[in-house]
């Protein structure tokens, strides 16, 4: 076997092949690589064995397969022998206190591999080395792992989940003993740990140490008794609840979300909504779905609009395969079913958590103690809100990482943390969880929904009221596909020096630009120090302009796709209500952005596929 695999050519790849045969104990893994080899399949090989999934700040994810480039037994034992290493050199009572270990639905027979079976080595890992592991005996949504975290003071958790990827992926999420997704230095330091920790421990593939040591415990029963018990704290209209008459239909997309809302729903004394049957159990093969991703919008909510005209149900509420994320649609007079942005579901949720909170504590000194947070790409409606009320807004890097990062400061600091969200659909409205949750989301939404019921007005109605009220605040999001490396760098390079050496664009088509944040270079012309107060990252482009006009736009590369995204918006003035006219402008701006900046045709980028 080991001549055949010398015959490849890349002394690299035949090595990482050669130790890989070494190591895994997965008769299907080893069974494809032993194929591949005999069968001289370099190109496949070469993409299971070119390079290993790189640990960033969102772990790993990647698909299910063999090789060091995909998620398999070895690749789980292998990342859970680094991440133990790095817990013993970052907590002294690591054994004292221990890791949540938690797993989403998610299987690929051809592999062998599942969430549930990746969750039980990594549990295996921990353990060989002395360390509690509570290990939850059941799927449960991404949101219990960091609430197990803070709730029992863990020193970290791992979730097993791919979240809304193809059905192919999974992934391997991070927290750390704050509650929250790592951020930088831990990635780098997990990173160099794994790739010093290669070679199985002794114990790590005795799979029935999760069954019978002693040193795992299963905190389902618990915590799904806590964590019900903690989000009623943003429970404000039980009565309105338990009279309310609207109907909700839910779907969990193939996903593990049903019984978690259900009882959510049931911690609000609001009647549960309809499931959708075909959705409602956990599926791997996400059946009914191209894609279990409810930011797709109406392709995926097909079944749940069905489900709503057999039922007379007004609104969807729809989870992501691992429950963390919410998307909702509301059935307008027209008889159309509109689904809101995250933006707007955004605007929403925060507009109903201050107004809660402004309820339970009317002292209008306390407001100075409150803060909601935003993504630096999501819609800066709760910045308007903020001026208005009174209250503090802060705007972070992207990802909830940061946000439940800052949270965790804030709430160190004794503030009060109302809300969060991002405009990929993920909100933060308990401060239990500190990272989106899907779960919590889905029945403060509903219990909206139900108190708006009782004034006669409906989840739109509400949303033009708070644009009217705040300003409206339009936003137009897409991306272009490109994937060469160097015409991604060429053109933010020409952003950088457009009239000259660091100089920037000062104009756009019409639309004169007044201010630029560059995260990339750390510039931010509104500085005085003219250096950016967020963090700032080389690896990643990321450029924001600000226009005269209350626009802004941000572009910056994908860290997981080959995508350049852009994000834009207009924010008006409250009182300015032509509607039509700012989405025109908005279009402008979107137009010349596009011509003057992207430049398509010269850089041969693909538009985003309708």
């Amino acid at each position: 076997m080991d001549n055949d695999i010398a015959t490849t050519g890349d002394i690299k790849l035949d090595h990482a092949i050669k130790q890989w045969m070494r190591f895994d104990k997965n008769p299907k893994t080893l069974a494809a690589v032993r194929g591949m080899v005999k069968e001289r399949e370099v190109e496949k090989l070469k993409r299971c064995f070119g390079a290993r999934m790189e640990f960033g700040t969102a772990g790993l994810r990647a698909a299910m397969g063999p090789g060091i480039s995909q998620m398999n037994d070895l690749t789980i034992i292998q990342t859970t022998q680094g991440f133990c290493t790095y817990l013993e050199k970052s907590f002294p009572d690591l054994k004292e206190r221990g890791v949540v270990i938690g797993f989403d639905a998610r299987a690929d027979p051809s592999s062998g591999g599942s969430s549930k079976r990746f969750a039980a080595l990594a549990a295996t890992v921990l353990i060989s080395h002395g360390v509690p592991v509570y290990l939850f005996s059941d799927i449960t949504p991404t949101p219990f792992v960091p609430f197990t975290v803070s709730h029992l003071r863990l020193c970290a958790g791992i979730m097993v989940t791919a979240s809304h990827n193809p059905k192919r992926d999974n992934g391997y999420k991070v927290y750390w003993e704050n509650g929250a997704q790592i951020i930088p230095p831990h990635d780098k330091g997990i990173a160099s740990a794994i790739e010093e920790n290669v070679e199985p421990w002794p114990q790590s593939w005795e799979e029935h140490l999760a069954q019978e040591s002693p040193l795992v415990k299963d905190p389902y029963q618990d915590i799904n008794r806590e964590y019900f018990k903690a989000i009623q704290e943003v429970c404000f209209n039980r009565s309105i609840n338990k009279s309310s008459e609207v109907k909700f239909i839910h779907t969990s997309v193939h996903g593990v979300g049903h019984a978690f809302v259900q009882s959510a729903f049931q911690a609000f004394d609001l009647r549960p909504p309809f499931a959708v049957p075909e959705q409602k159990d956990p599926d791997p093969e996400f059946p009914t779905v191209e894609y279990p991703n409810p930011e797709e919008g109406e392709g995926v909510l097909t079944l749940s609009f069905e489900l709503a005209k057999k039922e007379g149900a007004t609104v969807v509420l729809a989870n992501d395969p691992d429950a963390d994320r919410l998307a909702v649609a509301e059935k307008q007079k027209s008889g159309q079913w509109r689904v809101f942005s995250g933006n707007e579901l955004g605007a929403l949720l925060g507009w109903w958590m201050f107004r809660c909170w402004k309820q339970r504590f009317p002292d209008s000194t306390k407001v100075k103690e409150v803060y909601m947070l935003a993504s630096t790409v999501s819609s800066k409606i709760l910045r308007a809100i903020a001026l208005k009320e009174g209250f503090h807004f802060e705007e972070t890097l992207t990802g909830f990482k940061w946000m439940g990062n800052r949270a965790k400061q804030l709430l160190d600091q004794g503030k009060m943390v109302l809300f969060a969200f991002e405009e990929a659909i993920g909100y933060m409205c308990c401060p239990a969880v500190l990272d989106k949750d899907g779960v919590s989301a889905a029945a403060i939404a509903a219990e909206l929904t139900s108190y708006l019921a009782t004034k006669d007005l409906s989840l739109s109605q509400q949303l033009k009221a708070i644009y009217d009220e705040y300003g409206y605040h339009i936003t137009k999001n897409s991306y272009f596909i490109c994937h060469d490396q160097d015409i991604i760098r060429q053109l933010f390079e020409r952003l950088r020096n457009y009239d000259g050496e660091n100089t920037y664009p000062k104009t756009c088509g019409g639309f004169t630009v007044s201010g630029v944040r560059d995260l990339t270079t750390g510039y931010d012309s509104d500085q005085q120090d003219k250096k950016a107060v967020l963090p700032t990252s080389k690896s990643s482009q990321m450029i924001t302009f600000t226009f005269s006009n209350g626009g802004v736009a941000t572009m910056r590369t994908s860290g997981t796709e080959p995508k350049i995204k852009y994000y834009t918006e207009l924010c008006a003035a409250p009182g300015n209500s032509d509607l039509k006219q700012l989405k025109m402008e908005l279009d402008d701006l979107v137009d010349a952005i596009v011509d003057n900046f992207f430049e398509p045709k010269k850089n041969n980028l693909k538009p985003k596929p309708e």
